[in-house]
Parts: structure tokens; sequence; C-alpha cells
């Protein structure tokens, strides 16, 4: 009886310093060296690929912002900013309850199918509304001018990118609701449009935040 007793706890003692030793290893010692090597690499990264502005930040080049109006009185939902260029829609799977202070949507997709009666209204309305907001005196839109991106969100809803021919769509626009010439926005446009990664991977892009920060820094000149 007292061997067994005497096993039973020389086995404990050995899974205990086990444990206790792995925890050491793989939740101490490792974290804090993945974490070494990635801020002496790649520091952007590892902080969350910030954007700054003004010596602040205003954001990550990951995560999509919204640019829109301060809500009025009695208004449900807010109204973009037409002076500004305008992401992806962000239909997520539901609002942020918990962090309020950024007002992030949760990420993920809808969900919905394709032919989903719902999926189908959302996609006639957003391109009803690109086709309104950014048509200009001299300059209409047309709805077949309309990329698919502009009318549907990502699969996380948090697409920081658009494609150039969204980007376009809307140079026109930006340029009359700043005081603007067109050659001057779609100039913006080109030097930030970034191409496929390493020539061949995804398509191209442009960062909806990085191309506002130049508009704004464009305007402030003028």
């Amino acid at each position: 009886m007292n061997n067994s007793v005497t096993h039973t706890a020389r086995l404990l003692g050995a899974g205990l310093r086990a444990l206790l030793v792995l925890t050491l290893l793989t939740g101490v010692l490792y974290p804090l060296a993945v974490t070494g090597v990635a801020q002496a690499l790649f520091p952007g990264r590892a902080n969350g690929s910030e954007v700054k502005a003004d010596g602040r930040v205003v954001g990550s080049s990951l995560i999509g912002q919204r640019y829109d109006l301060p809500l009025k009185e009695g208004q449900q939902g807010p109204s973009p900013d037409l002076k500004w260029f305008q992401g992806r829609p962000a239909n997520g799977l539901g609002a942020n309850t918990l962090n309020t202070r950024y007002a992030l949507l949760l990420s993920g997709a809808t969900n919905l199918a394709a032919d989903n009666k719902v999926l189908v209204q959302q996609v006639r309305d957003a391109k009803a509304a690109v086709v309104r907001d950014n048509s200009v005196p001299g300059h209409p839109v047309r709805p077949s001018d309309v990329p698919a991106d502009a009318v549907t969100s990502s699969g996380s809803g948090l697409d920081p990118d658009i494609s150039p021919q969204y980007a376009r769509l809307q140079v026109h626009r930006v340029a009359a609701r700043n005081g603007l010439s067109v050659p001057q926005v779609e100039k913006l446009v080109t030097d930030h449009t970034e191409g496929r990664t390493l020539g061949f991977v995804g398509e191209p892009r442009v960062n909806v935040l990085q191309l506002n920060i130049a508009l704004r820094n464009l305007v402030a000149e003028h």
C-alpha cells in the first residue's frame, strides 16, 4: 500500500514538474521570443499596421473605416460624407455592442446566398446610391460603371481596400466636393494604387485610409 502511494506521489510530482516546465516554455519564453523577433524584424505589423497622420495614430491599414456625416436628430443611419473617398459596404454580422468607442462591425460575412432577396435588394440599393452620389454635372455615372466591390461587402466586412475602378469612379465627386481639379485627384488615386502582391497574388487595390489622408493633405495645401 505504501509503495503504491509513493509511486502515485512520484507520478504526480513528475506531472507537476512537466506542467511547470511546459508552462514556462510555451506560455512565457516562447511568446516573449516571438514578440521580440516580431518587434525587431516587423515592428509595423507587430503593432497592428498602424497608420499615422499629424503625429498620431488614425487607424490601421488592415481595417476599413467609415467616412460619415454626424447623425442628425431622428436619423436612423449615418449618411456618407461625400468629400471623402468611400470604402466598401460594411455589412458584417452585426453591430459591436461591447466596444462602442470604435463602433466597428463584428468581423464576418453576411452569410446570405447570392439569390437571397435581402442581399439582392441591398446590392440594388447600394448601386443606386453609388450612381446618385457620384454623378456630378457633366459626368453622370451609369449603373454599368459600378464595380462589384462598390456594392458588396468583403468576407470580413472590414476590407480596408477598394478596387482602382471604384476609386476612379469617385474622382469627379471628390474633386467637386473639395474644390480640386480632376487631374489632381486622379493623380492621388494613381499614386496610391498598389499592384498584385509579388506580381501575381490578389488584385490591384487602393487603401482608402491612406488615400483619404493624402486627399486631406492636398486640400490643406490649397
